[in-house]
């Protein structure tokens, strides 16, 4: 079973950070996004050195229950662990678009937007969510931050109680014919020849984890950084051999820190976690 202590040890051991070099050579991704989100999985299934797709297919098979579909949160399940949501940015500190999909501190199976395969991949009720954002420049990987959403986004429910109050206002309004759908709302025969509809969908944004934890980490001008923030009670309950395998890497530019962070639902309290830092 593999986690995001794996992850990282994979990533500072290889020190490859040219994405297009490494993926689109090998004619296996059409755009940067799609490198990224190969480079993620290879990290996660120590596969970076594997040139063999059908050998590459066996441990991905191994290592991941599900991976992912382009509208549907999430994009990888690793089997009987984490879920991930990888992210590509052109700039180092813009924010991050979600589209229809608010902020989650966790990925639950009843989701409405969790597909039926997705919910079926294993026998799951809710996940913890990785964020992973890719800042891509020059089709090399400048900067890497790993986050959990738990520390990241708020609970389910601040996010729901914006999605339903719009929804409740768009039903209010009289005469309008309104249809239940995934989105904020759908009204259908908005003109007197009943030919129009209008679909109203959420656009959420958050902010990069490069401005919400400035306070932890400031950005460089290095070749390439690779920040992951844990929170402590998780990464106490990694297996040792993973937990001894980072703690006993030796690597310029690489540290390990206890850091408080702020929770998201009341600022006020301080989350106990791990910096991860691996600045080239």
């Amino acid at each position: 079973m593999s986690n995001i202590l794996e992850a990282i040890y994979n990533i500072v051991n290889l020190q490859n950070f040219a994405i297009k070099q490494l993926y689109s050579g090998k004619n296996r991704a059409n755009n940067m996004g799609e490198a990224l989100e190969k480079y993620i999985k290879d990290s996660f299934a120590g596969t970076f050195d594997i040139d063999s797709e059908q050998k590459r297919n066996q441990i991905f098979s191994q290592i991941f229950s599900w991976l992912g579909s382009q509208n549907n949160p999430p994009d990888i399940i690793l089997r009987n662990g984490d879920a991930i949501e990888v992210k590509k940015t052109e700039s180092a500190n813009s924010s991050i678009a979600l589209n229809s999909s608010y902020p989650k501190d966790m990925i639950y199976a009843d989701n409405p937007m969790i597909t039926q395969d997705c919910k079926d991949c294993e026998d799951w009720d809710k996940k913890d969510l990785v964020y992973i954002v890719g800042h891509i420049s020059n089709e090399r990987i400048k900067s890497l931050w790993l986050v959990y959403g738990s520390i990241y986004a708020a609970k389910e429910d601040i996010y729901l109680r914006i999605k339903n109050t719009i929804s409740k206002g768009i039903k209010s309004i009289p005469n309008v014919v309104f249809s239940e759908t995934k989105e904020l709302g759908r009204v259908n025969e908005v003109d007197p020849l009943k030919i129009t509809n209008l679909r109203i969908r959420g656009m959420w944004q958050i902010l990069n984890p490069r401005k919400v934890f400035n306070y932890l980490h400031q950005a460089t001008d290095n070749n390439f950084e690779l920040v992951a923030i844990i929170p402590k009670q998780k990464y106490k309950s990694f297996p040792k051999q993973s937990r001894q395998m980072i703690e006993n890497i030796n690597k310029d530019g690489f540290s390990l820190n206890d850091v408080q962070v702020k929770d998201p639902n009341n600022p006020a309290k301080l989350i106990d976690c791990v910096l991860i830092r691996f600045i080239v």
